[in-house]
This record gives C-alpha cells, sequence and structure tokens, in this order.
C-alpha cells in the first residue's frame, strides 16, 4: 500500500469513528454530569449537578443577566455575552466581554465560545428561536454545561430564579426577591378584587408577528395571559391551544374585546428608546384601518396599547401595576405605576430609568 493510500484509509477511517460517537452521542441522554454534591434541574427538565458556584459562565440573552443582577451574582464570572448587551448603561460590566454571537437568537460563534472556556452556557429553554437541543448536542462533548432558563414566563419566573439561586449560591437573595414580588402583587390582587367580573375588560393581545402577517395571538399558555389576569382583564383567546396562534380577522372582529394590546418588543420602546419614529401611532392607525376594526370597541373608545419587550421579561412583576392601571385607571388612580419601574431600575441596575415603556391610542 502507498502512502497515499495509507493516508486516505486513516482519514476514511477517522472520519467514521466520529461519525459513529456523533451518533451514539445522539441517541444517548444529551447529559455528561459533572460530580458533585448540589444539583439543579433547568427548565427543560436536564439537571446540572455541580460541587460549586460556576466561575466561568456564557450567556447570550439578557434576560438570564438581568436575573443574575438581580440575585447580586458577581458579574466577572461571565466570560461571554451578545451583542444584545451593547448599552453601556445597563451593562457596563460588559464593554469588554468577548462576544459569542450577535444576538441571543443568532448563530454562535463556537470558535469565540470556546476560547471563553466557559463551565456553564445559559440558554433559553423553550424560544421558539433557539435550538436548545441542538446547541446541547454540540457543547455538551466539549465539557460545556447548557443551563436552559427561560425567565419570560410568570408560571416558571420564581422556579428559574431558584435555580440560578442555588447554582450561585444566592437563595436569601432570592428569597428578598419573591418578598418584594408578593407586596406588588398583593396590592393589585386586593385592588382587583374589588373588581366585579363584569367589570373585568375582555383583551386581545396580539404577537409582534401580526406586524408582518394576518393576526397571531397570545393564548392560555402565555405568559401574558397570566399578567393579564392578575391585572383584572380576561384574554379572549386564553382556550386556544399553543403559546401564539393565527386568527382570522373576523374571531377578533366576533370577539369585539374592550382592549386591544401588542407586543412591543419589535417597537423602539423600552430603556433610553423613545418611539423616535412612532411606530406605535402607525401601528395603531393600521389597526383602525383593518377592515370592520372601525366599530370594535377598543377602537371607538381608543383602548389599544403598546407595552415594551421588558414587560414580557423578568421585570414583568413590576410591570403589573402598569398593566393593571392601563385596564383599571379608576381603581388605580391614585398608584403610581411607573414608581415601580424606576425602583426595577433603581435597584438592579444602580441607573435612572429613561425612554418610553407604553404607548396608548389614548395619547
Amino acid at each position: 500500500m502507498n502512502r497515499q493510500n495509507f493516508v486516505a484509509l486513516l482519514q476514511v477511517s477517522f472520519i467514521l469513528l466520529a461519525s459513529w460517537k456523533l451518533y451514539d452521542f445522539a441517541q444517548s441522554d444529551l447529559l455528561i454530569e459533572a460530580e458533585g454534591e448540589k444539583s439543579v434541574v433547568d427548565s427543560n427538565g436536564v439537571t446540572f449537578t455541580f460541587d460549586e458556584a460556576p466561575q466561568r459562565v456564557a450567556l447570550t440573552n439578557t434576560y438570564a443577566a438581568t436575573v443574575m443582577k438581580m440575585l447580586g451574582v458577581d458579574p466577572a464570572v461571565v466570560v461571554g455575552v451578545s451583542g444584545d448587551f451593547d448599552n453601556s448603561d445597563l451593562w457596563p460590566e460588559f464593554t469588554s466581554t468577548t462576544m459569542i454571537q450577535n444576538s441571543a437568537h443568532s448563530e454562535i460563534d463556537f470558535e469565540a465560545l470556546l476560547d471563553t472556556r466557559p463551565d456553564v452556557y445559559i440558554v433559553f429553554a423553550t424560544n421558539g428561536m433557539v435550538d436548545t437541543e441542538a446547541i446541547r448536542h454540540k457543547l455538551t462533548p466539549v465539557g460545556i454545561h447548557v443551563l436552559a432558563l427561560d425567565f419570560y414566563k410568570y408560571d416558571s419566573l420564581r422556579y428559574e430564579i431558584g435555580v440560578l439561586a442555588d447554582v450561585f449560591d444566592r437563595r436569601d437573595a432570592a428569597d428578598a426577591l419573591y418578598e418584594n414580588f408578593d407586596t406588588i402583587e398583593a396590592m393589585v390582587e386586593a385592588r382587583i378584587s374589588t373588581v366585579s367580573s363584569d367589570e373585568r375588560p375582555e383583551v386581545v393581545m396580539e404577537h409582534h408577528a401580526s406586524l408582518t402577517r394576518d393576526p397571531v395571538v397570545l393564548t392560555g399558555t402565555s405568559q401574558w395571559t397570566d399578567l393579564i389576569q392578575m391585572a383584572g382583564g380576561v384574554n379572549v383567546f386564553a382556550d386556544l391551544p399553543g403559546h401564539t396562534t393565527h386568527v382570522d380577522m373576523e374571531a377578533i372582529i366576533d370577539a369585539d374585546p374592550e382592549v386591544l394590546m401588542f407586543d412591543g418588543i419589535t417597537f423602539d420602546l423600552g430603556f433610553d428608546r423613545y418611539d423616535s419614529e412612532n411606530k406605535c401611532g402607525t401601528h395603531m392607525q393600521s389597526i383602525r384601518d383593518r377592515p370592520g376594526f372601525d366599530g370594535m370597541q377598543a377602537v371607538d373608545e381608543d383602548r389599544m396599547l403598546i407595552l415594551s419587550g421588558e414587560f414580557a421579561g423578568p421585570m414583568m412583576v413590576y410591570g403589573l401595576p402598569t398593566l393593571a392601571k392601563h385596564l383599571h385607571p379608576s381603581t388605580f388612580e391614585d398608584v403610581d405605576a411607573t414608581s415601580y419601574l424606576d425602583t426595577f431600575y433603581s435597584e438592579f441596575f444602580d441607573v435612572e430609568r429613561t425612554g418610553t415603556f407604553s404607548c396608548s391610542s389614548q395619547g
């Protein structure tokens, strides 16, 4: 056998061996657990076992980083971030941190990620734009544990905060945070309890996908249904399957909701953002121009509302009074709802809140 054939045979053998190893891993439970006495279970049901808090963490979504701030976790453990952390007022500690992908929803720069040598990579658990299982397949074999947590669903928010608290030994901080949540929720609940069931407005909440296609609404399994109910409203489409679902224009017209809400994640709203191009106003006018919407209660009575993307993240409990005041202005007339948003930024980010966080058809 000549040298060239021998080299070719070695290459083929290597490829076959590597392919088998990858296949064998794909059929496994996807998890090579670290040894340790402590363990947590993430939102994909995967267990992470450890002895001490991770010293090198990569993360690409600001929700996880926000919760770390809320728990007082040392930001020095973060060795890799995404382009979503470009606001130096909110994230001054990450201005020189290695960028491992453009955004939480973009492709990972695996070379940059591996160069940071993280112990743990924190990723969304159920976001449809992030293939969490594929990320596990790629990172687990090289010794990087993938911790999947969302922080954008109310029914799992406390659990997920608790997972990070246990990982970083910040359970006392988590308990203090839950007490803050309890206080805010109790204030809202006490006032909503005085509102009769027939005074609770029926609400249609449209997903931001409605900007480019026929209406896509948030259903009962979305975090918005929990918040709408807690704020004294009723999600018209709560019984539909899925987190979001497409509905015909006629379905919304037939429902004749008293309030139309829109997911503001793609609008120029939020911290240090001011809707400078009046995209809110343009969108609401487009809703008025939909055939058959001119006689709808929400349109006729100017009860359309867009909330910034922050309301759908870890800030959601602090944003609850804002939503409740929009749905029941007289019941919450004496409540300074914006003060809760101010507290969120001053307490956890040590900055003064700036920007436009909501817009209403009432101006």
